[in-house]
């Protein structure tokens, strides 16, 4: 069975370790799988190596980034001539541009044939898998309708089967925003890989002391790009407010790891905040075992999330999660327990309502003072990303989606 995935781009995230773990997976005598991905515009990483390290050696295709462009003609016509050459049995395109690109190509490539003279169009099957969406905070409400009506079109008419990786992103997209008909969708959870995120105290401690991290010092993280839609600045905020408690100016300690465009304006953030001492810019970094190893709290601050990998990780670590109630992150953390006065305690985390910086601050605070939460909440959460979250589960949930929608495709 022949698979072409088509991603926008191979940057840092969640979505680029994805097509990488599938690709590398269905890649055996059962499945033939090619990736197609486009370029890594300035100021982000680039994940390629990523791909390398995996054995995946991805099509890449300069035309095709993140922004809209005119050389998106260029990008359709170069995949649907990879089409012709490769012959898929499904495209399975991932990623907003990626997915508007590859679902125009393959349409092309499904109907542009002599069989379609007779009816007889060609059986490929169309796949689009949303990371996340960008029906909201990231767009003025012009584009963001502009885009909203894009991806109506194509789930209408461009699109067999439509995967969203939680139940909250699926309401969001097919009930929300009305984008494609229920029958369509299916929700496959995210995939990582758990083995190197047991837990290594070497690590820890070489990790810590790069930092000068002291032993009995709680250092909060987050993991991320250094984008609009995470509004760090929340998090810098919160950050301010816990420093300017006395009873813990010299226990917290905070570091942002990652990197993006707004790097220079979050540094110049946080001396105004006058926490420039307190807060770290580790940068872009690797040692993805090193860096849970060693932060105590990973926080989330986005406007908009899909299923956030930063969360999966540390919670795989066993490390207590907070983080802004948004998108896919409320399947991850279960239901609420106890709401306390900015936050909410929930099965495996705790959330905070979007840009309330104290509730925030309020929550870290909590976690680094109670030691009996900031350990039942790590150990729920461990269990159930083992349970749901595992790179072999994602593997075979999309070979038996594979299997099923090329059977459905070979029947007359």
């Amino acid at each position: 069975m022949k698979i072409l995935r088509i991603i926008a781009r191979l940057n840092v995230g969640g979505p680029a370790r994805h097509v990488v773990w599938l690709t590398e997976g269905l890649d055996d005598a059962e499945f033939d799988t090619k990736l197609i991905a486009g370029t890594v515009p300035d100021g982000e990483e680039d994940m390629a190596y990523f791909a390398e390290e995996h054995g995946v050696r991805p099509v890449y295709l300069k035309e095709m980034s993140r922004e809209l462009s005119p050389k998106d003609a260029i990008s359709i016509w170069k995949v649907y001539r990879e089409m012709r050459c490769f012959g898929p049995d499904i495209v399975h395109t991932h990623t907003a541009k990626a997915g508007t690109v590859g679902r125009i190509a393959a349409f092309a490539f499904r109907w542009l044939t002599p069989g379609t003279l007779i009816g007889r169009p060609r059986k490929v099957k169309i796949v689009h898998t949303f990371h996340g969406h960008v029906f909201h905070s990231y767009y003025g409400s012009l584009k963001t309708s502009v885009f909203l009506f894009i991806e109506r079109m194509l789930a209408r008419f461009a699109t067999d089967r439509i995967i969203t990786i939680t139940d909250q992103q699926f309401k969001e997209i097919n009930q929300d925003y009305s984008v494609g008909q229920r029958e369509k969708f299916r929700i496959i959870p995210l995939g990582i890989d758990l083995s190197t995120l047991d837990r290594n105290s070497e690590l820890r401690n070489d990790f810590r002391r790069e930092f000068d991290v002291e032993d009995d010092e709680t250092l909060c993280g987050f993991v991320g790009r250094l984008t609009e839609i995470k509004n760090i600045s929340m998090y810098l905020k919160a950050a301010r407010v816990c420093v300017a408690d006395r009873e813990n100016i010299n226990k917290l300690r905070f570091i942002i790891v990652g990197d993006g465009h707004l790097r220079q304006s979050l540094e110049a953030e946080a001396k105004e905040l006058g926490i420039a001492d307190k807060v770290m810019f580790a940068g872009n970094r690797n040692d993805i075992p090193a860096i849970y190893a060693g932060i105590d709290i990973v926080a989330l601050t986005s406007l908009n999330e899909g299923t956030p990998l930063s969360l999966i990780e540390a919670m795989a670590a066993g490390k207590p999660v907070i983080s802004t109630a948004v998108g896919g992150v409320v399947d991850l953390v279960g239901n609420p327990d106890e709401v306390k006065d900015g936050f909410s305690i929930c099965e495996r985390g705790i959330t905070v309502e979007s840009g309330d910086a104290d509730g925030l601050a309020a929550g870290i605070k909590k976690l680094a003072e109670d030691e009996v939460l900031a350990a039942r909440l790590p150990a729920a959460g461990r269990r159930f990303v083992h349970d749901n979250y595992s790179k072999d589960r994602l593997v075979n949930d999309i070979k038996e989606f594979y299997r099923q929608l090329n059977a459905d495709a070979r029947k007359p």
